[in-house]
């Protein structure tokens, strides 16, 4: 289907490298991992993202059960971690509750480069106790760890203050009022967004766009003294960690309820056409638009996809994909089903085995365990199943030696720690 991707055997080392880099740092600091279903009840997004927002509007699929409910695919983690934390009564717990997320998202965009139907991101949430900036730093930190510890180059960071109940209402006129003199000469989507949501205007990436987009009121110089100080301290703890950062006054997120510090990461040179490869922010009041009570609340998304895309286009080295030293070939009937029990020992021993059960020949099995770099050779046939042994043959000095069966994992372990 368009817009959908199979991930191979030949890619799966790279998931595997980025899937357990990213799970070993959320939990060395202390995140926990939730699953939350893929199908939720539409409205959950429709409150929580944003009814005006081009997800909901334009990019969630959405469904009709048999018993009348709008379902949706979820287009994005947060909602849902936010409806679990009231389902189950985290809030109960002790505070922050501090969760991550691995999985599928799905959103019917354009499929072009890094962008997919079906995506896979890597998501924290930390939920609850106070509105402190240093979870705000902890979130950034862990996607600039993640994308070092993938040894990706040039990382940029950018953040803003996107303000709060109190200042940002008065920015918002103000912009409106500002677009209002050009509503004629915006595009059709901008002119959409003036009326429902026209944060959304500083996010426009039309050329069309670009020349009144650059002259909008600056929204740090207009958010409040609570806000400024805590944007402030959230880069005060950046400045410690030694991250660097750019202040990007027309930054914002495609989502309703962010309120706040709001961040992206890209990287500069090869892969920046990719775009961001993660992002997130402050959430303080989406537990209200839910229908909760006010609960802080920060956290981000990185794209698996547009990772592992910015590895190759940077031509990072392929992950060595654990290789199974031992080759199993059979050499007839017999041996070929006394094989599966030998195979079966040096499982429970550790000991990594590949084999062919399906070719007869013994010069094509072993051609293929050649072919595959395996250093050992396990032969197998009809006189040492009646003696009870095993040949193992060292195939790249062409020494063999027979042993008992008895003795294999003993005699294995010996040769491949050698």
């Amino acid at each position: 289907m368009r817009g959908m991707h199979d991930i191979l055997p030949a890619e799966q080392p790279w998931w595997d490298k980025v899937t357990r880099t990213a799970r070993d740092l959320a939990e060395f600091y202390g995140f926990g991992r939730i699953e939350p279903p893929i199908l939720e009840r539409a409205d959950l997004f429709e409150k929580g993202t944003g009814a005006e927002t081009d997800i909901v509007q334009k990019e969630m699929y959405t469904l009709r059960t048999r018993g009348g409910d709008t379902l949706a695919l979820r287009p994005e983690f947060t909602p849902s971690v936010m409806r679990a934390y009231v389902e189950h009564g985290l809030s109960r717990l002790g505070q922050p509750q501090k969760l991550y997320s691995i999985g599928p998202i799905f959103r019917h965009e354009a499929p072009q480069l890094g962008r997919f139907r079906q995506a896979h991101q890597f998501n924290l949430e930390v939920v609850g106790g106070q509105n402190d900036p240093v979870y705000d730093a902890q979130v950034i930190l862990i996607f600039s760890r993640l994308a070092e510890e993938l040894r990706i180059r040039d990382i940029a960071l950018r953040l803003n203050s996107i303000g709060c109940k109190v200042c940002r209402p008065l920015y918002r006129k103000q912009l409106q009022n500002y677009y209002k003199r050009v509503d004629r000469k915006i595009c059709s989507d901008c002119a959409r967004r003036l009326k429902g949501n026209p944060l959304r205007l500083l996010d426009c990436k039309r050329e069309e766009c670009a020349p009144y987009k650059a002259k909008t009121p600056n929204i740090l110089d207009k958010i409040c003294v609570t806000c400024s100080s805590h944007l402030k301290q959230v880069l005060e703890y950046l400045d410690e960690l030694k991250i660097s950062y750019t202040l990007d006054n027309q930054l914002v997120r495609g989502m309703d309820y962010y309120s706040r510090t709001v961040f992206e990461l890209a990287v500069e040179g090869p892969g920046s056409e990719l775009g961001s490869f993660a992002g997130g922010g402050r959430y303080d009041y989406l537990m209200e638009m839910l229908g909760g009570r006010a609960t802080p609340a920060v956290g981000g998304a990185a794209g698996l996809e547009r990772i592992i895309l910015i590895l190759k286009a940077q031509e990072a080295k392929p992950p060595i994909k654990s290789h199974k030293k031992v080759f199993l070939i059979h050499v007839g009937e017999t041996a070929k089903k006394k094989s599966l029990n030998v195979i079966e020992d040096l499982r429970l021993e550790g000991i990594q085995v590949a084999e062919s059960l399906g070719r007869e020949s013994m010069k094509a099995q072993l051609k293929t365990a050649d072919k595959e770099g395996f250093e050992i050779a396990l032969i197998f046939g009809q006189q040492e199943v009646f003696e009870k042994s095993i040949i193992i043959r060292n195939l790249r000095t062409s020494l063999q030696e027979t042993v008992p069966l008895e003795r294999l994992a003993i005699e294995v372990k010996k040769r491949l720690r050698s």
